[in-house]
């Protein structure tokens, strides 16, 4: 499974003795040896109803508070309430947590949890052999197994031999622990994702407090549901402990991070706590135009909760309403955001047009996911790279930011603020459903190295003669004066026609017109962004992989793959998109191959091969899941390949 070394100490729960601690001691069973691994990787699938989601997440809540590194990956139906039972309605969330940096959920699981037929058939071909499956078999009834096209039953036909199975009857043993809770079948039935939970913590020593604290917190209105779900809990730990199909238990020891404070992060509330720092650093207050939409409503919820920072959410009756309100906040002198997914941007183009001859600033997050129209509203996805740049009628050049990680969210959020804020422009925050539902351990910054955003708004007349000239430039930036309605003598005409340079009067000047056009792509093309760092240690490699977005951590594993064995490449990853580094084309120029990942057709391929005339080579997929390392690792060693091949030739 990993590298293990084996250890004969007993070992209590990781509170001190666990949930079974006590009973352990007043039976005087000998502990279970304890096995101690490197990493692991588990998975919890089940139907969309049972809780699997919460499961994990627990799980994953837990083990940070241990102190591993971790990486999640939830997956989950776009139905409220998939068809229970169906292979289409699977949900399952995948934690690979380590004592070492790592930067992927994983590629196979080591364990997977099956609440039913389907969740067994949907994930088994993902497994490596040798892996541990615990399967639910109350839940391998005729029926069940006919609904996903098994002729029989998997838990005895010896299709599974590759694997380490665990039969347990979950259900029962639930029903069994809450037989006196006064529940009826149907409501302690739904505990059944708790006795699992519990079974793995034992099996991974995982603190149980934190679990138990949570739920009695979750169900405060409903103690006797608290209390049920904290016996199911506790009773499978108990299970774990005393069942002879468990072996040994396992022992993940925490990860050695850089000293600070940590805690588990996702993508989108990272992105949602960097939106509220960057009204604190700016001392403007923020708000959010939006409209509900999968996987962005995470952040209309959590920023909603932020009034004391000065935070205004409104939810608009639908994706126009919601950025025109923003770009309205913008003109009245706030941050202004808007928050949505591809098929909103779509309904955005104009408007964001609008703030792109306005000069005001705003923040559009696009939370990418599978297309196109409704497409996988859970999946993720990279598509939408060419909507934002060009998605737009007329010559409307709008920069482009894209975080890597989940934690990365927050300092993107910060610097898409800004550009924003000092270059007078619309920005896109490029983030996906890999990043926003994804997590992973995040250190907080100290409060007095967040960047100084501030902003000076115009209070007096600019020009000689008295008036106030809302085009005239700064120098340095382009950007044009932020005038806040209201102020006396700084009066100015908005709309959508073209402005005359310097007077923002309306305009059908052929001249001006393409003075200004020239003007705003300058003004963005000269964005002060960094130079790409590439990653090559020993200046020896031919082979640059260069991502951006979210296939950083696959990207990345995959690369120490190769190293591992010998082979040497480079690599590099764009959080800026538009404008590119300033260094980028002498960095593509400088290897005689550039492999780009995407989880799209090729989108930065094609801008790169356009912009730099270089062959790069595009590595795709539209699957609406994050890229293996194994398969990446696999692509490289070719690529190497195929240049010794040439060079021997």
């Amino acid at each position: 499974m990993t590298s293990q070394v084996d250890q004969s100490e007993a070992v209590d729960g990781p509170d001190g003795g666990g949930p079974g601690g006590a009973a352990r001691a007043a039976s005087g069973r000998t502990a279970k040896p304890i096995r101690r691994l490197d990493r692991v990787v588990i998975r919890f699938a089940g139907d969309s109803g049972d809780g699997m989601q919460l499961t994990g997440d627990r799980f994953t809540s837990e083990t940070a508070a241990f102190g591993n590194d971790l990486s999640t990956l939830p997956n989950f139906p776009a139905e409220i309430r998939a068809p229970a039972g169906t292979l289409p309605g699977v949900s399952s969330f995948q934690l690979h947590f380590a004592d070492h940096d790592i930067l992927t959920p994983g590629d196979a699981p080591d364990v997977l949890v099956a609440m039913n037929p389907a969740a067994l058939k949907a994930n088994v071909p993902d497994l490596s052999p040798g892996a541990e499956i615990i399967v639910d078999t109350d839940e391998f009834t005729k029926r069940a197994l006919a609904k996903v096209g098994y002729p029989a039953d998997p838990l005895g036909d010896g299709s599974l031999a590759a694997f380490r199975l665990h039969p347990v009857p979950l259900t029962t043993l639930t029903l069994e622990a809450l037989k006196d809770s006064g529940l009826a079948r149907k409501d302690a039935e739904r505990a059944k994702n708790m006795f699992a939970l519990g079974l793995l913590s034992w099996m991974y020593h995982r603190p149980t407090h934190g679990t138990e604290l949570f739920l009695r917190q979750k169900f405060a209105k409903k103690p006797e549901i608290a209390e049920a779900n904290v016996a199911a809990f506790r009773a499978g730990w108990n299970f774990g402990e005393t069942t002879e199909d468990f072996a040994v238990s396992y022992e993940v020891p925490p990860a050695e991070l850089a000293p600070g404070t940590y805690r588990n992060i996702s993508g989108n509330l990272a992105l949602s706590y960097g939106l509220v720092a960057a009204g604190e650093c700016s001392g403007l207050p923020v708000f959010l135009g939006s409209y509900p939409i999968t996987p962005a409503s995470d952040i209309l919820h959590e920023l909603s909760k932020h009034k004391d920072f000065g935070v205004r959410t409104f939810q608009a009756e639908d994706e126009i309403a919601g950025i025109g309100a923003a770009l309205g906040a913008a003109f009245g002198g706030a941050l202004g955001v808007t928050t949505t997914s591809g098929p909103g941007v779509a309904l955005k183009s104009e408007t964001i047009g609008l703030a792109v001859s306005l000069e005001l600033p705003l923040l559009v997050v696009d939370i990418q996911r599978g297309g196109p129209s409704t497409g996988l509203p859970t999946k993720t996805e990279q598509a939408d790279l060419l909507q934002a740049m060009f998605g737009r009628n007329g010559e409307a050049p709008v920069p482009i930011v894209a975080p890597a990680t989940p934690a990365e969210c927050f300092g993107a959020a910060l610097d898409a603020a800004r550009i924003a804020l000092t270059y007078r422009t619309p920005v896109f925050l490029l983030s996906d459903g890999y990043l926003a539902n994804g997590s992973e351990p995040w250190k907080l910054p100290a409060v007095d190295e967040l960047p100084d955003l501030r902003v000076e708004f115009a209070t007096a007349p600019n020009c000689p003669d008295g008036t106030f000239r809302p085009y005239q430039r700064d120098p340095h930036t382009l950007a044009r004066p932020w005038a806040v309605p209201g102020t006396p003598g700084l009066e100015h005409r908005i709309g959508g026609i073209e402005k005359q340079d310097g007077t923002g009067d309306i305009s059908y000047d052929p001249a001006n017109h393409d003075f200004m056009v020239r003007t705003r792509q300058a003004k963005v093309d000269n964005i002060a962004v960094p130079d790409v760092e590439v990653d090559d240690p020993e200046g020896r490699a031919r082979v640059l992989v260069l991502g951006w977005g979210s296939t950083y951590g696959p990207i990345t594993a995959a690369v120490r793959r190769v190293r591992a064995d010998g082979g040497h490449v480079a690599q590099a990853h764009l959080r800026h998109l538009n404008p590119f580094p300033a260094n980028l084309g002498a960095v593509l120029r400088g290897y005689e191959r550039v492999i780009v990942p995407e989880m799209n057709l090729g989108q930065l391929a094609l801008l790169l091969r356009a912009r730099y005339l270089v062959d790069a080579q595009s590595y795709n997929q539209v699957r609406g899941l994050p890229f293996k390392a194994a398969q990446l690792a696999d692509v490289l060693h070719a690529a190497l390949g195929s240049l010794d091949a040439q060079e021997n030739r």
